[in-house]
């Protein structure tokens, strides 16, 4: 009866709120930096042609000061390069009322909605190898999933026989 002492992940975030935009669309650049390693999700919103990418630039980069600076204050061991966001969220914030004219007197309302972007990076960390300590493992999972793949394939095959 061994106790598996598991090590918890520290998380670091960032907040953009009333955000000018759509939460809709800042979520089309978020979907795109998730689970990606910070330097290469960088590197993807810089180049990102959307509006928002140098707004989720900006907060990408300041979850990564904050993983920084509470590292050196806590005194805690995190190695910035091995980073990668772990959330990349779009919320919904409040709704600003606007009125448009329309014809005859009339007016139409509308709404121009904002948003709060929350980015969280962590620090990579292979945990299940680590407690284990079992690298062939890792290894027979991947012989599972070929073996999934095999049927799809035999089944091609009979049908170019036929």
């Amino acid at each position: 009866m061994s106790k598996i002492a598991v090590e918890k992940v520290r998380e670091f975030r960032a907040e953009a709120k009333f955000q000018r935009t759509s939460p809709q669309k800042a979520k089309l650049v978020l979907d795109t930096i998730k689970g990606m390693r910070v330097e290469q999700a960088l590197n993807t919103v810089h180049f990102s042609t959307k509006r928002m990418g140098p707004v989720i630039e900006k907060v990408l980069r300041s979850a990564i000061q904050n993983a920084a600076y509470v590292s050196q204050e806590q005194g805690l061991d995190i190695d910035v390069d091995n980073l990668y966001v772990r959330t990349a969220v779009a919320n919904e914030g409040p709704r600003m009322k606007r009125i448009r004219p329309a014809p005859m007197g009339r007016a139409f309302r509308y709404q121009r909605r904002l948003a709060h972007i929350i980015v969280t990076v962590a620090e990579k960390t292979s945990a299940s190898a680590a407690v284990t300590g079992d690298a062939p493992a890792a290894k027979k999972t991947t012989g599972r999933t070929a073996a999934k793949k095999a049927p799809a394939k035999k089944s091609a095959a009979k049908k170019a026989a036929k």
